[in-house]
């Protein structure tokens, strides 16, 4: 997606080669404008697939999973990362190791939000080694749902987050895939 792809060129900041700081629109402050034609362009790639129910995990997504789902016209639910007093017995689980962070979570959906009536898009801000979706279609796949596939902002395709899941028969839609990147000489997209 060239708006996309243009957006990370202007305001993106590499750290390293493997690290990309887009917070300036994407994951600290947000721009809903970007978010709306990344919905719109998601929801014409997953034309027909009937997606009744998005899937994001905390936090980085929901903004952008928001957004999708006014697009789709379906509830979003989030896999949330830490157990609360309030957190049902009766969730789903998977362990998720976060790339940038460096940690495992537990992440948690309550069974009364996903089950097997559910066409699902798992969506993300970032995929690098894929583990966040891994996990969210663990989920997915324990609940009885149906998979339709997983919609990124940003892959890095030099990892191989992306071409794991597509190796397994899903459905991967990324709308900016980055080939390289390092602080000399920029990014460069596929």
């Amino acid at each position: 997606m060239k708006l996309l792809e243009d957006r990370i060129r202007q305001d993106g900041i590499v750290i390293g080669d493997d690290i990309l700081k887009v917070d300036n629109f994407l994951n600290h402050q947000m721009d809903p404008q970007l978010f709306e034609a990344m919905a719109k362009e998601w929801k014409r790639l997953f034309e027909g697939a009937d997606i009744n129910k998005i899937l994001t995990i905390e936090a980085s997504g929901i903004g952008i999973a928001c957004i999708a789902g006014l697009e789709f016209g379906c509830p979003v639910v989030f896999g949330k990362k830490s157990r609360s007093r309030n957190t049902p017995e009766d969730v789903y689980s998977a362990e998720v190791r976060s790339f940038t962070r460096g940690t495992v979570n537990t992440v948690t959906v309550s069974k009364k939000y996903l089950g097997p009536q559910d066409r699902v898009l798992v969506i993300d801000d970032f995929m690098a080694t894929g583990e966040a979706s891994e996990g969210l279609i663990r989920i997915v796949k324990e609940a009885g749902a149906t998979l339709c596939g997983v919609g990124i902002a940003i892959e890095k395709a030099f990892q191989d987050g992306g071409d794991k899941l597509r190796s397994e028969g899903i459905r991967v839609e990324s709308l900016a895939r980055i080939a390289s990147m390092n602080e000399k000489d920029g990014i460069t997209f596929k």
